[in-house]
């Protein structure tokens, strides 16, 4: 991939975009961190605790773009990702309760630093598969998202849950990155160029299975949730 061509442009975009689609998680943990300080050390927490997150998040999509020269890892990483991707539309529950609010400006960086390492295993192969081990592309994409998710999160999150059609849309890049990063998995990559129509069906088949999986899984939830409780005398 050449730099700053069309197809660069494009593989920013998308690793741009994917961070959004992931970021719900992070700005969530940020908020509860530093929910507890007085409104002059927030905007310090907020700053200090992403940007060590910024710079751990680096060096764990360097070392996954590393990890995914080796063989048959590529494949792994896309069906990991295809997992995360139908999480992505599946999960609708609150799993941050158990996030504290720190009492000090120290104390609330260390809980966004190590929250948001513990849960950012998603972004990482995500932003890495979408990189096309490009180490160029990992850091402008984080660089650029995380400001976003910074100071635009709260923007972000209110949009998903006025249009959840977001989420898909979110879905689908993902599903589409997983499948391309499964048929470039260097053992099985000679079939799929000899077979272009196969892995352009592979492709399509991955991303409508991710979301009708999770369509379906949404819609169960939501008729469980939606049920009237009857109660017995």
């Amino acid at each position: 991939m050449e730099p700053f061509s069309p197809t660069f442009w494009l593989a920013l975009l998308n690793i741009v975009f994917i961070d959004l689609i992931l970021a719900g998680d992070n700005a969530i943990v940020i908020g509860l961190a530093a929910r507890n300080l007085h409104p002059s050390v927030q905007k310090k927490a907020i700053l200090y605790g992403t940007g060590g997150a910024l710079l751990i998040r680096i060096v764990a999509t360097i070392i996954v773009l590393w990890l995914l020269k080796v063989p048959w890892l590529l494949l792994a990483g896309g069906l990991l990702l295809i997992w995360i991707a139908y999480k992505l539309l599946a999960d609708q529950e609150d799993e941050h309760n158990d996030i504290q609010a720190g009492s000090s400006l120290w104390a609330a960086i260390r809980t966004i630093i190590i929250a948001d390492a513990a849960m950012g295993l998603d972004n990482v192969i995500a932003v890495a598969g979408a990189a096309q081990q490009h180490l160029v592309l990992v850091i402008l994409g984080l660089l650029i998202s995380v400001p976003i998710i910074v100071w635009g999160s709260t923007l972000f999150i209110k949009l998903i849950n006025r249009f959840p059609w977001i989420i898909y849309i979110g879905a689908i890049v993902l599903g589409y990155t997983a499948s391309n990063m499964i048929t470039e998995e260097q053992r099985i990559m000679p079939f799929f160029n000899e077979h272009p129509a196969l892995r352009i069906l592979f492709i399509a088949v991955v991303i409508c299975g991710i979301v009708l999986a999770g369509y379906r899984k949404r819609s169960s939830s939501n008729k469980k949730q939606n049920k009237p409780q009857h109660s017995y005398s």
